[in-house]
């Protein structure tokens, strides 16, 4: 990973962008995509997208897709003493929450605060069970009500964990949010690294960082549908079983830095699978198979059922700790990634076409 690469991503895992209000999170994207891509874009709910054409004007069109939101939480109510509390967006572990330093991103600017946790000496110390979300309760230093309009908070504010990026080792990254700023970076390097060749591939690729997939994939329907793709391989992080407690007959064994996934079943298209297993066969990328028995649940299953159908598959890179504030990343596995999404797209023909086959 170049230096300017590495401080791309560690700028979009600093840069907060929860569910709805991903706007900071796509520019960070949208300005270092800028300085390669042939066309940079937006919609009106701010999915964005970069183009790099291919070699001729009707070359038929790759969407690479991955989603820039993350979860978090949501002002729902402020108490009379200046005590905040909060809904989650998207799946935010509860069971973390307190004791957490916390940014609200208010109309003045972020403002830092604590997931209040009463001392141990003060608690029933039977008592070990998890907090609701209803029972979080946000300390930003406000003394009442008022105090906190003045900071620039109100109810429908959001708010992240306040967890910079570090590095573990010097391949192994730590930070919140890598799902899933990580498929953005990926699918940014790989615009970058087809633009840079001398000979343009055959297909245009077109990189869109979806909004709204934490909470049903909304932003990756609207784009497909405007785009309209010959074919679309979707990116996103994958749960490493390779941490203590996790069981493999139940979970299925991926491990970290042993290279990315491809999702079998459902909605990944066998020959788009096929595609993308011979390009890492020929460039010797190592590979993790994963089963898709009823859906993915990422936005690969809103790409795949858009119109008449977009030829679309799963791609992954493993993660510890998901939706955690400590989520842990291999940076080989992120680099053969992107070799191999490079690989397919120049192994892409103009006249290709996935068929069902029969």
């Amino acid at each position: 990973m170049t230096t300017s690469a590495h401080d791309f991503l560690f700028e979009l895992l600093e840069t907060p962008s929860p569910t709805g209000f991903e706007t900071a999170g796509q520019r960070v994207w949208t300005q270092y995509v800028d300085g390669f891509a042939d066309d940079v874009d937006s919609d009106s709910y701010g999915t964005a997208w970069a183009v790099v054409h291919g070699a001729h004007d009707d070359a038929p069109r790759l969407m690479l897709d991955a989603h820039v939101d993350e979860i978090g939480y949501m002002v729902r109510h402020i108490t009379d003493e200046g005590i905040i509390y909060v809904n989650r967006i998207g799946g935010s572990d509860r069971a973390i929450a307190r004791g957490q330093r916390v940014r609200l991103l208010g109309d003045d600017g972020e403002v830092l605060g604590v997931v209040g946790n009463t001392a141990i000496h003060l608690r029933d110390r039977n008592d070990e069970s998890i907090p609701k979300v209803h029972e979080l309760f946000v300390d930003i230093g406000a003394d009442s009500a008022e105090d906190v309009a003045e900071r620039g908070i109100r109810v429908g504010h959001p708010m992240v964990m306040d967890m910079s990026p570090a590095h573990l080792t010097e391949s192994r990254i730590t930070a919140r949010a890598i799902d899933n700023r990580l498929g953005g970076f990926i699918m940014a390097e790989v615009l970058r690294r087809l633009a840079a060749q001398d000979d343009p591939a055959a297909w245009t690729c077109i990189a869109t960082n979806s909004v709204q997939e934490e909470i049903g994939g909304h932003g990756a329907k609207m784009i497909t549908h405007r785009l309209q793709p010959n074919a679309a391989i979707a990116f996103d992080v994958t749960h490493a079983t390779d941490s203590p407690g996790i069981s493999a007959t139940q979970h299925g064994q991926i491990k970290l830095g042993k290279g990315p996934t491809v999702t079998h079943g459902t909605s990944n298209h066998p020959q788009v699978v096929q595609g993308l297993m011979q390009a890492a066969e020929a460039h010797d990328i190592a590979l993790q198979h994963e089963p898709s028995s009823r859906r993915t649940g990422t936005d690969t299953d809103s790409i795949f059922r858009v119109r008449a159908g977009v030829p679309s598959a799963l791609v992954s890179v493993p993660l510890r700790y998901m939706h955690s504030t400590v989520e842990v990343v291999d940076t080989e596995d992120i680099e053969q990634c992107i070799e191999w999404l490079v690989a397919f797209v120049n192994n892409l023909e103009a006249d290709a076409a996935f068929d069902s086959g029969l």
